[in-house]
């Protein structure tokens, strides 16, 4: 059986009796977790330049035959998330 001590720079000294891990496995759990993007709202958003965030409109992608060719084409453009909208995105895109 294995045993690590380990001390960081708050001086907790750590000691773990590990039988199947690694020094280094130990290391990766005692490490905080990397903070992640949304999958999902990286495809679906872009940052501007000046740091807004930009998405594109819905109800374009089909049953289009009902909508005017006037909604269809303001449907192409993209636009910007709203102010209410725009920290709950940002939380997502890890900003």
């Amino acid at each position: 059986m294995k045993t690590f001590s380990l001390k960081f720079e708050n001086s907790i000294s750590y000691r773990i009796f590990a039988p199947q891990f690694t020094f280094c496995s130990i290391l990766n759990v005692l490490a905080m977790p990397k903070q992640k993007t949304n999958s999902g709202a990286k495809k679906r958003f872009k940052i501007t330049g000046t740091g807004k965030i930009k998405r594109k409109h819905a109800f374009h992608s089909h049953i289009l035959t009902k909508k005017s060719n006037k909604r269809k084409r303001n449907l192409v453009s993209a636009t910007l998330v709203s102010s209410a909208d725009t920290n709950r995105i940002e939380g997502l895109l890890c900003m």
